[in-house]
This record gives C-alpha cells, sequence and structure tokens, in this order.
C-alpha cells in the first residue's frame, strides 16, 4: 500500500481533539511502562502527539521532519529528510512517535537513522496506524483502515476564509470515486 491512495480506505474517521487527548494519554501509558529516555516526534502532525506525550511522561522531545511534501503539496514518493535526527540521541532509549502509521515507510526510515545515531532502543508509537503498515508501530491506540482526518487538518485558513482543507476534499471525493489516488 502506498500512501495517499484513498481508494483503500474505508470511510471515514474524523478525530476530535477530545478523542486525540485520550489517544496520548493512552500511549503516554504505554510508553510510561518501558522508561524511555526521551521523545523523537516527527514533523509536522506527529509534533502534536509527541509534544503532548513528552508533557504527560516529563521527558525531553527532540522534533525531526521527514516528509513527502513541499510547501503542503505531495512531491516525493518516498519520505525526504528536512530536519535530521539530533546526535543527543546517542546513548539513549527514544520513544519514536507520529500521528499515523500510514504505509509504515516513515516510521522505518526514522528508525533506521536514529539506530544508525547510536539509540540504544527504539520504540515507535502512534496515534493510528493502518492494518497494511509495514513495519507495524510497537504501540497505537487504535488500529483503522479508515481516512483520518485529524482535528488540526480538517480546516485552513487561506485569504482569511476557513475552509476544509483542500486534500481532505479531494481524498473523500477520490474514495467516493474509487480513484486510487489524489
Amino acid at each position: 500500500m502506498r500512501s495517499y491512495d484513498y481508494i483503500a480506505r474505508k470511510g471515514i474517521k474524523n478525530v476530535s481533539w477530545g478523542e486525540f487527548h485520550e489517544m496520548c494519554k493512552n500511549l503516554a501509558k504505554k510508553l510510561s511502562e518501558i522508561d524511555s529516555d526521551l521523545i523523537v516526534g516527527i514533523a509536522r502532525g506527529g509534533l502534536f502527539p509527541a509534544t503532548l506525550i513528552a508533557g504527560m511522561l516529563r521527558k525531553e522531545i527532540y522534533p525531526i521532519r521527514i516528509t513527502r511534501r513541499e510547501n503542503d503539496q505531495v512531491k516525493f514518493t518516498n519520505p525526504r529528510w528536512i530536519v535530521d535526527v539530533h546526535e543527543g540521541v546517542a546513548g539513549k532509549k527514544v520513544a519514536l512517535v507520529d500521528e499515523i502509521s500510514d504505509s509504515g515507510e516513515t516510521l522505518g526510515e526514522v528508525s533506521r537513522r536514529l539506530n544508525e545515531k547510536g539509540t540504544k532502543r527504539v520504540t515507535t508509537a502512534v496515534l493510528i496506524t493502518h492494518s497494511w503498515a509495514v513495519p507495524e508501530p510497537d504501540f497505537h491506540a487504535l488500529m483503522s483502515d479508515e481516512l483520518v482526518v485529524f482535528p488540526w487538518d480538517r480546516q485552513i485558513l487561506i485569504n482569511g476564509r476557513w475552509i476544509l482543507h483542500p486534500e481532505l476534499t479531494e481524498a473523500i471525493k477520490s474514495q467516493k470515486e474509487g480513484r486510487s489516488k489524489i
């Protein structure tokens, strides 16, 4: 399964801010039991849960950025590094946090990079994973093959007006029409 192939999605899962908070509490509880030294959050969307979980666990957070996007448009087939892993992860037990594991490729790539930087252990945690994600994250709050709409992605500000994110509009349309990608 490739990222942004919306035809495989079965329905739409709208995540509220309250559900987001409960998912983060769920993941924080799971992560507390393995005693990581710090949190690495994947920007952009993964910084929402990573920051909240880091606060809940009283851990340092190191942000990174790896993406298929440029200026909020999908431009690349594979994730590209924008902000690399900080050398402060060497010798540490790291909890890698993202909002979703779609194909699993981003989690796999970041885990490899963390290991290259000398981490003692990498544990992956996401709010939502799809059933086809490889590798599967170590922890997730929900497994769903729906099109997931997070509260921070629902609306964007364009020319002073709040509108439904155009990518979501197209993804919903693609899903209904049975087209494979946006």
